[in-house]
């Protein structure tokens, strides 16, 4: 009787260390997706009077790597920087002619999947 209970006992617990770790594997995997999900960051680029400007250069730096990209705004004056980490603050600006628009930031906390920031170059 005692053996048979000892091998119940030792299928048991072999049982729970195969499926608590494919559970607890499930689960930080959602999460990941979650932390893994991207954004985007889309606007348009003005000037002082509220005229479109398209071809304006429009920068993105990553704060944390301090990684640069850059954008030359499309025909209507917009732009678009795609698969950004939603963990991660991001500061953007516009240059036109010599003039610069002011920094503006995208923060981690903010939560959006498509976030909008229209600059205004001085």
């Amino acid at each position: 009787m005692r053996k048979r209970l000892g091998v119940a006992v030792v299928l048991v617990v072999a049982m729970v260390a195969i499926s608590v770790p494919a559970l607890a594997g499930a689960a930080p995997a959602a999460s990941d997706d979650k932390q893994s999900a991207s954004r985007t960051l889309v606007g348009f680029v003005f000037d002082r009077n509220d005229k479109p400007i398209p071809n304006a250069i429009v920068y993105l730096k990553n704060t944390k790597t301090l990684a640069i990209k850059t954008f030359i705004a499309e025909g209507d004056a917009s732009y678009r920087f795609q698969a950004l980490s939603p963990n991660v603050d991001y500061e953007v600006w516009a240059e036109h002619e010599g003039k610069k628009s002011d920094t503006k930031t995208l923060s981690s906390f903010d939560t959006r999947p498509n976030a909008r920031i229209n600059l205004k170059v001085k």
